[in-house]
């Protein structure tokens, strides 16, 4: 069994579609007050632009840990 860490941050770009960008593996005590800075550093120094749209606006920020069970199916 595996257990994956991921910083899932949602902005609205200036063509009014969500984007999502994702860190793998943040820090177990990043604050709330933290991500919102850098959410806001990302949009203020217009660091990406997926399809050539300005991020505009902060929709949401979570941390999201996914359990992974493989099984062996060999016969």
């Amino acid at each position: 069994m595996e257990i994956k860490t991921k910083l899932l941050m949602t902005f609205k770009t200036s063509s009014d579609k969500k984007v999502s960008i994702s860190i793998d593996n943040p820090r177990p005590d990043v604050t709330e007050s933290e991500i919102l800075a850098v959410m806001n550093l990302i949009i203020a120094n217009d660091i990406f632009a997926p399809e050539g749209s300005a991020l505009t606006e902060l929709v949401e920020a979570k941390i999201v840990q996914t359990d992974t069970t493989e099984f062996d199916l060999a016969v």
